[in-house]
């Protein structure tokens, strides 16, 4: 049993580029609460954060950029490269990160959890956790991923070899996911093994069954009506999503390569019968929530259908202990839009506006680029990470 009373904790880790973050979004999918352990690190660390002053202290001045914060590049190349620097980081941050995903556990009403941590068997959290899973893959994949990311082949290496042995952390799994095939193939896996632990999964995956919203708008039918449901984006509707984003945008995608974004966001549909006529994708990392994909086909009512999809996003991103959300707007997009992000609260927004450190560094890693407006509105008054 693990440290959380009522909850089913899964310890989810693999060394870098095996694709541990694809099979979090598979399960958080599925209806698990997720944690992305490392990305707390980075928040950690962010100007004003627990984690920024002691780190500075410990490295020197240096791996600071022009404006004093942390260049994760530098502090990387001295923390991979010497493994008592790596030492001293993980004994600065891991306490932090640790009493910051207790918060997180001890006050979300989920009852199934997963935390995703590169260094999980090597941390405390390892002896709190109900099981861990283990996502594998060869050193090929492991380059091949690490180099469509930037690096070199040479650098790609140089982190692989730098970690603890994979074959310790498949010695102490419970569940093992091969993730050298297609996308598909891991999600048949994840599944599987859910099933297994998902006697209250089904009841679990409640939380996220269809929501019907009526919308009052004028359709091209004449109807005065639009019935829809809002429902989560998932492996099965995969080939849906993929036909949408053509119909609005032309581009074409395989459901594979919406499989593979999967990894990096969640979608939300809204449902007319069985035909997608909107969607909403959106990431909730670093405890913010941020949408980079807002579609309504043309035809339907576009203010609406978006406040259905923005208050389910925000109903998930509470879920997810979010502090605030950011919506990515493309040059062009329709003054209905925006003004239905207006009446729910969300407000045009600059990086120099944005005043917590954490969250302006989450805004400028993720804005699509500098052509997107950028509008914001807080969630939680509180924040998980308080700045010492």
């Amino acid at each position: 049993m693990g440290r959380w009373k009522d909850k089913y904790v899964i310890g989810l880790t693999g060394n870098i580029a095996m694709g541990k973050s694809l099979v979090r979004r598979m399960l958080e999918h599925l209806g698990a609460y997720t944690i992305d352990a490392d990305t707390l690190v980075h928040q950690a660390m962010a100007p004003g954060a627990p984690a920024y002053k002691p780190v500075v202290l410990t490295f020197g001045t240096w791996i600071l950029d022009d404006e004093k914060r942390i260049d994760r590049a530098r502090l990387g190349a001295i923390a991979f490269a010497h493994p008592e620097a790596m030492r001293r980081l993980e004994a600065i941050t891991h306490p932090i990160v640790e009493r910051a995903i207790d918060t997180l556990i001890a006050r979300n009403p989920r009852r199934f959890v997963v935390i995703e941590a590169i260094k999980l068997l090597e941390s405390p959290i390892a002896n709190w956790v109900d099981a861990v899973w283990v996502v594998n893959a060869s050193e090929d994949t492991q380059v091949a991923r690490l180099v469509k990311r930037g690096l070199s082949r040479q650098e790609a290496l140089k982190r692989i070899h730098a970690q603890n042995p994979q074959a310790d952390k498949l010695a102490r799994a419970h569940v093992v996911i091969d993730n050298n095939g297609t996308p598909e193939q891991t999600w048949m896996q994840v599944r599987s093994a859910w099933s297994q632990i998902a006697g209250a999964a089904r009841a679990e995956a409640q939380q996220t069954a269809p929501q019907r919203v009526e919308i009052g708008g004028a359709r091209a039918d004449g109807g005065v009506t639009v019935s829809v449901n809002i429902v989560r984006g998932t492996p099965h509707n995969a080939a849906q999503i993929a036909d949408l984003i053509y119909r609005h945008t032309g581009k074409r995608l395989t459901r594979d390569e919406v499989l593979i974004s999967f990894g990096q966001k969640s979608y939300l549909l809204a449902m007319e019968g069985d035909t997608p006529i909107a969607l909403i994708g959106f990431l909730v990392e670093n405890l913010v929530t941020r949408v980079d994909e807002l579609l309504v086909l043309d035809g339907k009512p576009v203010a609406p259908i978006i406040t259905a999809l923005i208050e389910a996003v925000e109903r998930a991103s509470r879920e997810l202990e979010s502090e605030v959300g950011y919506v990515f707007l493309p040059p062009g997009t329709s003054a209905a839009t925006v003004q239905a992000l207006r009446a729910q609260g969300y407000e045009a927004q600059t990086l120099d506006t944005i005043t917590i450190p954490a969250w302006r560094e989450a805004v400028r890693e993720a804005r699509p680029d500098s052509s997107y407006a950028i509008f914001g509105k807080r969630l939680r008054a509180k924040r998980v990470l308080k700045p010492l």
